[in-house]
């Protein structure tokens, strides 16, 4: 199968490799094709080597995935099942999703929600997952848009342009913290943002 390779010699090395054996996957109850992944911040940290990501070597990177079953040893999942995977260490203990195969835990996989495609569910990603269980947070504490503004720190990163553009539909008056001023069009005229405050004053 073909995938992105970490290998831990002398150079770190990250390569595309077009022969990795399925039998090189690791341990897992349940096999998946994957579809689709992102590419985070976390996974270009891990391909390049400037942080200290990975945890066990060889590697593949990519802490997300959405695929459909091939393989089942659990009676949760079962061949041709859509699934998706964010979180659990995958891309860092675990490998991950920039590969044709995975091979994960049960426990680590979601059955892909009704109405969303596997594309749909890997173009909001890990940021538009973490995102949202942030406004859930609020949401369970009662942080109702009533309550006042909404200050969303590094509003034009990946978490924070989900989590903007999620509470701005909700009804919130959402401030957008950010370095990148010139992008304030953005923030206000397409995520929802109220207003847009300079983040360099904050270091």
């Amino acid at each position: 199968m073909k995938g992105i390779l970490i290998l831990k010699d002398p150079d770190y090395r990250a390569v595309f490799s077009s022969n990795i054996s399925e039998g090189d996957l690791p341990a897992g109850d349940v096999t998946v094709r994957v579809k689709y992944s992102t590419l985070n911040y976390k996974d270009a940290l891990a391909i390049t080597g400037k942080g200290l990501i990975i945890r066990n070597f060889p590697m593949v990177p990519g802490i997300d995935f959405a695929g459909e079953v091939i393989e089942s040893q659990s009676s949760a999942y079962r061949a041709g099942d859509e699934v998706i995977l964010n979180g659990w260490g995958v891309g860092e203990n675990h490998w991950g999703g920039l590969a044709e195969l995975a091979r994960v835990p049960a426990q680590y996989l979601t059955p892909k929600p009704d109405g969303l495609s596997l594309k749909d569910c890997m173009a909001a990603g890990t940021a538009g997952y973490t995102a949202m269980l942030c406004v859930q947070a609020l949401a369970k504490n009662s942080v109702t848009p009533d309550k006042g503004d909404i200050v969303v720190s590094g509003a034009n990163g990946g978490v924070g342009s989900f989590a903007t553009a999620l509470l701005a539909k909700l009804g919130y008056t959402v401030t957008a913290l950010t370095r990148r001023t010139h992008e304030s069009a953005y923030l206000t005229d397409v995520l929802g943002a109220a207003a847009v405050m300079d983040g360099s004053e904050y270091r």
